[in-house]
This record gives structure tokens, C-alpha cells and sequence, in this order.
């Protein structure tokens, strides 16, 4: 087998590879896509049952976080709050 011969077989097997990693991307940018849409249904349900949506959010990003980092971000807040006479 030539040299010539050894890079095509490898650039076909790296063309193979490169190909199945960009159709696994693109379906899982696809799954991405559609459960980002379920998402945004679930937000328009609760806000037709008369939640605040907004609301909602921050209750998630909370709930994402540890009991500390939620303590310590919480205890910034109100010593930014108390400096700014907010309280």
C-alpha cells in the first residue's frame, strides 16, 4: 500500500469519524431545540393558571444551586440592599 494510498484510507476513516460526531451534534441540537419548546409551553401553561412566570424562573435558578451558594449570594444581596438605604 502506498503512501497515497494510507492517507485516503485514513482521511476516509477520519471523514467517517468527523461526519458521525456532526449528525450526534446536530440531533442533539435537535432534542435541544425541542425540549426548549416544551419548556416555553410549560412556562405559557403556568402563566395562563395566573403564575408569574418570572417568578418561576428564579425559583428554578435557585433551586439549581447549593443550600451555601444560595446563603452566601442571599447575604450579598442584603448588605448591597442595607448600603443602598433599600430596606
Amino acid at each position: 500500500m502506498s503512501t497515497e494510498e494510507k492517507t485516503e484510507s485514513a482521511y476516509g476513516i477520519a471523514a467517517g469519524e468527523l461526519r458521525q460526531f456532526v449528525e450526534r451534534i446536530e440531533h442533539l441540537e435537535q432534542e435541544k431545540k425541542d425540549i426548549a419548546e416544551q419548556i416555553k409551553e410549560v412556562y405559557a401553561e403556568s402563566k395562563g393558571r395566573g403564575y408569574d412566570t418570572k417568578a418561576l424562573r428564579a425559583i428554578i435558578s435557585l433551586r439549581k444551586k447549593d443550600k451555601d451558594q444560595r446563603a452566601e449570594e442571599e447575604a450579598v444581596l442584603e448588605i448591597y440592599k442595607q448600603a443602598l438605604n433599600m430596606i
